[in-house]
Order: C-alpha cells, then structure tokens, then sequence
C-alpha cells in the first residue's frame, strides 16, 4: 500500500479485513467535505484539508482497533477579541471496531468504540467526529497577541506585578464610605 501524502483518503473501507492485514492508510480528506466541522469553525483556507495516518490491528485478545493522528488547518474566533485566529488542530486516538452496542459495552475504557457495518466504516465520519472532539472550547490568543490586549490590560492586570494603583476617588465604593462615616 503506497503512503502519498497527497493521496485522498478512502471515504469507505473494511475495518476488519486491514486489522487482520496489519494496514496502515495516509492520506488527507477536503475540509469543505466535513460540513458539520465546517460549521463548527470559523473558517478554512480554500482547499484546506485535514492530514490523516490510520493504523488498522487486531490486539492480543483479537479486538481489531484503529490508531490514528490527524491534523487539520483551521481559523477559530478568539473569544475575548472575537477575532479570528490560526491554529492546527491536532488529534492522537485509538478506537475500537465494534458492530453493536453490547461489543463497545465490552471494550476495555482506554478504548473509545468505532460503531462500524460487518464490512464497511466511514472513515471520513470517523475523522469529523475526532476533529470534533478536539476543538477548544473556548478559543484564546496568546495574551501578548491578541488585538484586544489593550483592553485586557486595562482589566485583567497581568502577572508581572505592575497593578495599576487606584485613587480612591475612582472606587465606584468610595461615595458608600462616606455615607457610613458622616452621621446624620
């Protein structure tokens, strides 16, 4: 099986039959393919795709399982500066095949099930569903490069020790004290 990195990756295969071969697939699936990822994102560059390596085997207890990286270029909005920001989602994972319920109630909890038909996977599916899983939930700039940092600073004071020292007549608190004090 040849390993062109710029190859497509099948959509469908058998699960079963590469466990039992030992195969190992690279190849690379179009991001605009993955409509609920896509959704799920702030956007992608045109032709953008998500880098894929699967390593089909079977364990000592003959479970087949499927190993796999990916990484995919993506453009998510940082929530402080609501920007859009670059980053490369990455994903190590390891699943087992299974073809019911009862099976994937059976794996041992290190394995995350692959719900498959006798002889049929989706592994496009398989890797939307893992690109999924590996989305932050709260996307964030680095501090230092965030287009919003001047406002950050005036409001979150960073870590150096340098706090911005308030007079106490700009504490919104200041006119309560003096109604406390004075007696009427």
């Amino acid at each position: 099986m040849s390993k062109a990195s710029s190859a497509e990756l099948p959509k469908t295969v058998d699960p079963y039959r590469l466990a039992e071969q030992k195969i190992v697939l690279e190849g690379e699936i179009p991001l605009k393919a993955l409509p609920r990822f896509g959704d799920s994102v702030f956007g992608f560059e045109d032709g953008a795709v998500c880098r894929v390596s699967l390593s089909f085997s079977m364990d000592s207890e003959r479970r087949r399982m499927v190993t796999g990286e990916l990484a995919a270029p993506v453009t998510l909005e940082c929530q402080r500066c609501m920007g859009p920001m670059q980053q490369t989602l990455v994903s190590s994972f390891t699943l087992g095949l299974v073809t019911s319920d009862e099976q994937a109630q059976q794996l041992p909890k290190e394995l995350e099930p692959f719900l498959t038909d006798d002889f049929s996977a989706d592994l496009w599916s398989m890797t939307e569903d893992e690109l999924l899983l590996v989305l932050p939930p709260f996307p964030l700039h680095e501090r230092d490069k965030c287009p919003a940092r001047k406002e950050l600073e005036a409001f979150e004071p960073d870590d150096s020790g340098d706090e911005p020292v308030r007079k106490s007549e700009d504490n919104p608190f200041s006119v309560l004290a003096d109604l406390r004090t004075k007696k009427h």
